[in-house]
């Protein structure tokens, strides 16, 4: 078999890409996700997809517990005064009846502009949003006795808490800690 020669281009590429540093480094998801979704969240009438990814911090917690989002309907040529599709749960319609106009209001500041004018709501399934996840506390030793006893006499309660956590940092480490 026969090699193929290298041209001298190639040879000019690979030098000036080892050298050179790699540019955009690792992203995580979530930046990726409006980029990614973008047409998709488009086709179902939503002109940015954060509205559904932020719905908990536009209406607040418990409305986002029991509605989501579905779509946003704008009049034909406008992206104005259009009307948002909301799914809420059995049972739940009445109490999101009466503070549909706060749910409006807080849409628009959202989105900065009279983007929601009305709202029509459906009846259906909403999923629960998962709650925060966080990692397991590392494996930690109970504080010796003998500092438990002697943080109690402390008044202040912050200043005990910090010198339980120092004392807890201190417990938990491997020998002293190196100064370089």
């Amino acid at each position: 078999m026969t090699e193929r020669p290298v041209t001298p281009k190639m040879k000019n590429r690979d030098a000036k890409g080892s050298d050179r540093p790699r540019v955009g480094g690792p992203r995580q998801i979530a930046d990726l996700m409006p980029q990614i979704g973008a047409a998709a969240f488009r086709k179902f009438g939503f002109v940015q997809s954060s509205i559904v990814t932020r719905w908990a911090e536009i209406v607040g917690a418990h409305y986002a517990d029991i509605s989501a989002p579905e779509s946003i309907r704008f009049p034909v040529g406008k992206k104005a005064e259009g009307t948002l599709q909301l799914t809420v749960m059995s049972g739940y319609a009445p109490m999101i009846q009466h503070v549909l106009p706060d749910i409006i209001e807080r849409v628009n500041r959202f989105f900065g502009y009279a983007a929601v004018a009305k709202i029509a709501m459906r009846q259906g399934e909403v999923r629960a949003t998962p709650g925060e996840r966080r990692p397991p506390p590392r494996n930690l030793k109970p504080v010796p006795v003998e500092l438990g006893d002697s943080l109690r006499g402390i008044g202040d309660p912050e200043l005990r808490a910090v010198l339980e956590s120092l004392a807890q940092g201190l417990v938990n480490s491997s020998g002293l800690p190196k100064i370089t």
